[in-house]
């Protein structure tokens, strides 16, 4: 195997950054989304922006409940990738493309008739209420695209094919980037839809993505053909998906439901507090994708070595992983600090007082990004050895029992006041790199992989 050659001949560096380079250049690309949104409804005002930015943790929420799924797909594959067993490979990700396909389904019903209820959940006020429900409403009926393409992105870079995803997205992108503007303000004949209009565009983006990237699939040309015939539910496989992707799907989901808390007490404070919150969150959205790129690459060559039975080799890419995601998100922290007032204006040109707010944001959050990467690459490296409960755990305690409980004490009965919310993001992300760090040093993960891999592997099931 290529990349395990790579390992054992000392190429650590090369052979990590030829994998995550591609996945975090497609992450920011994603994000883009997003940021591109944000930019262009700012020229309506602070209220666009606060109903867009109440309705992105629910929405966050909904598609993590299976991109859990997608997660389980890149493991399984990575792993018979590692054992170089194609047709369980094939096999594995028509499965895969299946059920999370049916699960899109039933999110984006769901999502759709439950906008109304969910927004006036976290509190969206009156001068903003009826824009984020048409918003969620428009972007309920991406998630059956969104999710396509996420399970082929996951399939790709479970076999180590990290280019094309990120080609597709670039593509992509750029379409939204001209939609955006069209949908939302119009142009000539064409009409403009305002908030709406932005989900619109993405709709449509994301629609071309899914279908480019599933006739890939279907074609077999890059490393993985995907078969109908592959494609009737096997009860014993999808048991052994739904233990894997189930914990990654709780991870992710506990992430965004505490968003979504998050967002419940920032609308206490104002729109324009809102505002300032969602500037805050979607620069941190952008600066976790190197953290979540070095992660998915993690779990990728982890997984590939415990295929092949090497642990040392997975040992030694999550003792990289940390030092890299360590000292490089450390240093785009530092540079966020400096220019956060001038990020926060990109979006929000007219306001000071959201520029004030948001920037505060930002730099009480930034020198902790380095903390945040180690997180984020040893949940990978538990993911690539099929432990996603760890990763699970590690989540949920540092949100839910260190993060949420801060902001609520330090935002409700102190002088603090809504920075109180802002300070508990460092706060927690110290401790969550602490107790990850501390369990990855245990050796317990690696105990657990010996002891289970040969019942992975011989089964022939994913």
């Amino acid at each position: 195997m290529q990349k395990g050659n790579a390992l054992k001949e000392g190429n650590l560096i090369n052979t990590l950054f030829s994998i995550a380079w591609p996945i975090i250049m497609a992450n920011i690309l994603q994000t883009a989304y997003q940021l591109i949104d944000t930019f262009w409804l700012g020229r309506l005002g602070a209220n666009a922006v606060a109903a867009v930015s109440i309705s992105f943790p629910i929405l966050f929420l909904v598609l993590s409940l299976g991109a859990g799924l997608t997660l389980a797909g890149t493991v399984i594959v990575s792993q018979y990738k590692g054992a170089k067993d194609q047709k369980m490979i094939d096999f594995s990700a028509s499965q895969t493309v299946l059920i999370v396909f049916l699960v899109s389904i039933l999110l984006a019903v769901l999502g759709y008739f439950s906008a109304s209820p969910l927004m006036n959940l976290v509190g969206a006020g009156p001068e903003i209420l009826d824009d984020s429900v048409t918003y969620f409403k428009v972007s309920s009926w991406g998630f059956v695209f969104l999710f396509m393409f996420f399970v082929f992105q996951s399939l790709m870079r479970g076999i180590g094919n990290v280019l094309l995803p990120m080609y597709i997205v670039f593509g992509t992108v750029i379409l939204n980037l001209i939609l955006d503007p069209l949908f939302i303000f119009g142009y000539g004949s064409i009409e403009g839809y305002g908030i709406a209009g932005a989900a619109i565009a993405s709709v449509i983006t994301q629609g071309i993505s899914a279908l480019v990237g599933i006739l890939i699939l279907f074609r077999g040309k890059h490393g993985i053909k995907i078969r109908l015939k592959h494609m009737w539910p096997q009860f014993i496989w999808v048991k052994r998906m739904v233990e894997l992707g189930i914990p990654a799907s709780l991870e992710q989901s506990s992430r965004a439901a505490a968003m979504t808390v998050m967002v419940m007490l920032v609308t206490s404070f104002g729109s324009e507090v809102v505002a300032a919150y969602g500037i805050g969150a979607r620069i941190l959205s952008l600066v976790i994708v190197p953290a979540l790129g070095m992660a998915i690459a993690t779990t990728t060559l982890v997984g590939q070595q415990v295929g092949a039975g090497n642990i040392k080799g997975a040992e030694k890419i999550g003792d990289l992983s940390v030092k890299i995601a360590f000292f490089g998100l450390t240093g785009i922290g530092l540079l966020l600090f400096v220019f956060a007032e001038h990020l926060t204006a990109f979006f929000v040109p007219n306001d000071p007082q959201v520029i004030k707010d948001g920037a505060r944001f930002i730099r009480i959050m930034a020198p902790s990004f380095g903390l945040l990467g180690v997180q984020q690459v040893l949940n990978g490296l538990f993911n690539g050895t099929r432990f996603t409960q760890a990763s699970m755990l590690i989540s949920v305690f540092s949100l839910w029992m260190v993060r949420f409980p801060l902001a609520f004490v330090l935002s409700q009965r102190t002088d603090l006041a809504f920075e109180g919310i802002w300070w508990a993001f460092p706060l927690s992300n110290f401790v969550a790199a602490l107790v990850a760090y501390i369990y990855y040093k245990t050796g317990h993960w690696k105990l657990r992989t010996l002891r289970h891999r040969g019942d992975w592997m011989s089964t022939g099931i994913g």
